[in-house]
């Protein structure tokens, strides 16, 4: 089976790691290849494509715009990649390249899979922006031939499109594991949060509740912030601004599950998240979390379990910070539970296994219909 993956773009993120697993998981069993829009080199996701041998080239057509023009700009481009390696599947991941990969599909009858890491229609996501990602859904889920979603609460909101039910299936992130183990009861808690520096984002709040904490407890709660993006020199400004000097922001690196263990506590403040691959990977490390009280985070999290879950507010989240600074045995407890949630639910092995069933059920429908 020859399958063609295809991702809006190479930077550091959660799309981006998802799609790594799967190609560790897929590879020995498909003939793989991925396709990455944008015209940018560099990005976390090339470099680690070539360590795995599996081909892989820019789509620079493919930018994250809906204007209509540069949207058939990337869709005719898909289309002289597909003519060239003729794959029995596509897989598309992210807004941009569902779009993209699904119009390429309407020209060459090529079947697209098309795993959603959090629709543009989630009430929380501006009005405008909202209507035209809901219009462009509505009109391209006759073209899906399976639409993965990674979440039972991205489901449901899959569930208002015109979609037949046996068309939609959730196959949760996992991520492979990793020997390092994090000693959250370990004083003073210092916390991590590691998300690119962009809406939807909060790195403010949290900033906004390590001062409050401070102000508290007498001295503050040491944090390392891991990820780049456009709002990275805003947030260094804005922890200038509100005296914290315990703020380390690292931009983006490629070692994250070292990281991890350092820190007694993993903090993720969002406005709406799919199934966040970060939480998962604090989860296998054996990391209290503390996130916002978010749909998809109730999937990772049972609340006072593996961790709290909070109002998207400094406040309440700057009382937890000062309630888990001085409780390390609730810490190592939730950290123990974090670890298990993990080894339960979402090792890659699992993921990779699932997708495959997938393509599998489509590959066999189309030769039924074919015939």
């Amino acid at each position: 089976m020859k399958v063609l993956q295809i991702i809006t773009k190479g930077e550091a993120g959660g799309a981006q790691t998802h799609l790594l697993e799967l190609c560790r998981g897929l590879h020995p069993q498909l003939e793989l290849s991925v396709v990455i829009g944008g015209s940018e080199a560099g990005g976390m996701l090339e470099p680690r494509l070539a360590e795995l041998g599996i081909p892989h080239q820019r789509l620079p057509q493919m930018l994250n715009s809906l204007s209509p023009w540069r949207v058939l700009l990337a869709a005719h481009a898909l289309w002289r990649v597909l003519r060239q390696q003729r794959p029995d599947l596509m897989h598309a991941h992210s807004a941009m390249a569902g779009v993209t990969a699904r119009l390429a599909g309407i020209l060459t009858g090529i079947p697209v899979v098309y795993t959603v890491h959090g629709f543009g229609f989630k009430p929380q996501v501006p009005r405008l922006q909202r209507l035209a990602a809901l219009v462009v859904e509505w009109l391209l889920a006759p073209f899906t031939a399976r639409m993965i979603c990674v979440s039972e609460h991205e489901r449901e909101l899959a569930r208002r499109l015109p979609l037949p039910a046996r068309r939609i299936s959730v196959v949760h992130n996992g991520v492979q594991d990793h020997p390092l183990r994090a000693s959250p009861a370990t004083q003073p808690m210092r916390v991590i949060m590691v998300a690119r520096c962009a809406p939807p984002k909060r790195h403010d709040l949290l900033l906004q509740a390590l001062a409050l904490a401070a102000n508290r407890l007498g001295r503050e709660i040491a944090a390392t912030l891991v990820g780049g993006g456009p709002q990275l020199a805003t947030l260094r400004q804005q922890a200038l601004t509100l005296g914290l000097k315990q703020v380390d922001f690292t931009g983006d690196v490629d070692n994250v599950p070292d990281r991890l263990p350092r820190h007694g506590l993993f903090v993720l403040i969002s406005d709406h998240e799919g199934l966040p691959i970060s939480v998962i990977e604090a989860l296998r490390c054996g990391l209290p979390i503390l996130g916002s009280d978010l749909p998809g985070m109730r999937e990772l999290i049972k609340q006072g379990q593996e961790g709290w879950l909070v109002p998207n507010r400094a406040e309440p989240l700057a009382d937890a910070l000062v309630d888990l600074a001085g409780q390390p045995q609730e810490r190592a407890r939730m950290g123990r539970a974090a670890r298990r949630r993990y080894e339960e639910q979402y090792e890659a092995r699992g993921m990779a296994q699932a997708v495959l069933a997938d393509y599998g059920q489509i590959l066999s429908h189309e030769s039924r219909v074919h015939h």
